[in-house]
C-alpha cells in the first residue's frame, strides 16, 4: 500500500511568509502530497544555554533565528487549500495556555472543514519555557496532561467544564466546535511518553532517527498498546527532517535523508518498509528560497512514488 505523504511548510528566515506559506501549500496539495505540516521554536537563544535538542555542544542551526508562529502559518495554509489536512509536529504544548490553544485549535479546524491534526509535545528548551511564563520546566508532563484534557472538553458538547491546576472553566459554551474530533497525536520517546499516548492519545509523530530504531519503537508502542488493552488503531506519522545537499554523498557514514533526490527517495523506501501510516518530509532547511522548495518537493514526491512510496 502506498504510504501517505506530508510537506513541512515554510516556517524559517529565508521565506517571505504572507507569499511563501499559501503559494507553497497550493503546490504541494496541487502536487499530490496529503498533508501539510509546521513545527515550533519560540525563540533563538544568543548566546545558546542549551545545545540543540538538549544535546551539549550541539549548535541551534541559523534558520532557527526566525521561525514563524505555527497556527498562524497553518492559517495561511488552511485559507489557500481545500483537501490536504493540516498539521502540527509538533506544538510545544506547555509553552501555551490550554483553554487558548483549544479554542485556537477549533477554530481552525471548523475554518478549514475538519483538516486539523493537534501533534503536541513536551519540548526541551529552558529559554522557551522561562521566555513563555506558564508553567516551569519540571512540570511540563503535567501541564501536557492538563492541556488534552482542556482540549477534550472545549472540543466537546457544551456545557463545557473544566477543574485544574492551569484552567478553571465553569458551565460555559464555547464555540466554535471543531467540524469533527481533532486527533492529538503525540512525540513520545520513552515508555512514560508512551503510556500517556496509548490511554489519551490518537496517534504517534517519531522522528527518523534510524530505521531499526523506529522499527523497535513501534514494536515496543503496540505492545504496550495490547497489555493496556487498547483496541483502537494507532495513527502514525513520521517525521523527516530532510537535508539535501547539492551533490550526492555516497559515503558510508551518510546520515539518513541527507544528500541528494535520489539517496533521500532511498531512505524514503526504506522507512517506508516500517509499516507506519505517513512520513511527513520537512526540505525547507536546505531550501533556498520558495521556487526552490515547490521544485524539490515535486521531484522527491515524483521519484517515491515511482519507487513505489
Amino acid at each position: 500500500m502506498t504510504i501517505r505523504l506530508g510537506l513541512g511548510l515554510p516556517q524559517m528566515r529565508q521565506f517571505s511568509i504572507g507569499r511563501d506559506v499559501p503559494e507553497v501549500a497550493r503546490a504541494a496539495e496541487g502536487i499530490g502530497y496529503d498533508s501539510l505540516w509546521v513545527f515550533e521554536r519560540a525563540l533563538f537563544p544568543e548566546p545558546a544555554t542549551q545545545g540543540l535538542y538538549d544535546i551539549d555542544g550541539l549548535p541551534w542551526p541559523d534558520q532557527y533565528r526566525s521561525v514563524a508562529e505555527p497556527l498562524v502559518t497553518l492559517t495561511l495554509a488552511a485559507a489557500a487549500t481545500e483537501r490536504a489536512e493540516l498539521g502540527t509536529s509538533v506544538l510545544v504544548a506547555p509553552l501555551h495556555l490550554p483553554f487558548q490553544l483549544a479554542k485556537a485549535l477549533a477554530s481552525l479546524d471548523a475554518a478549514s472543514g475538519g483538516r486539523v491534526l493537534a501533534g503536541l509535545g513536551t519540548g526541551w528548551s529552558l529559554d522557551e519555557y522561562a521566555a513563555a511564563g506558564v508553567r516551569p520546566f519540571a512540570e511540563r508532563g503535567r501541564v501536557l496532561d492538563e492541556i488534552i484534557d482542556v482540549c477534550r472538553a472545549v472540543w466537546g458538547p457544551d456545557p463545557v467544564v473544566h477543574d485544574g491546576p492551569l484552567t478553571k472553566v465553569a458551565p460555559a459554551v464555547v464555540g466554535p466546535k471543531p467540524a469533527r474530533p481533532i486527533p492529538i497525536l503525540l512525540a513520545a520517546g520513552n515508555r512514560r511518553a508512551w503510556r500517556r499516548l496509548v490511554d489519551r492519545a490518537d496517534g504517534w509523530l517519531p522522528v527518523a532517527m534510524g530505521g531499526e530504531r523506529v522499527a523497535a519503537q513501534w514494536r515496543e508502542l503496540r505492545e504496550l498498546a495490547e497489555e493496556r488493552g487498547r483496541t483502537e488503531p494507532i495513527r502514525t506519522v513520521l517525521r523527516v527532517n530532510a537535508e539535501l545537499l547539492p551533490e550526492a554523498h555516497e559515503d558510508a557514514g551518510r546520515r539518513p535523508f541527507r544528500g541528494s533526490v535520489d539517496q533521500i527517495v532511498q531512505d524514503l523506501v526504506e522507512y517506508a518498509e516500517i509499516g507506519l501510516e505517513e512520513i511527513l518530509l520537512d526540505l525547507q532547511g536546505t531550501a533556498r528560497d520558495a521556487e526552490e522548495l515547490k521544485d524539490v518537493a515535486a521531484e522527491v514526491f515524483e521519484k517515491a512514488r515511482a519507487a513505489g512510496v
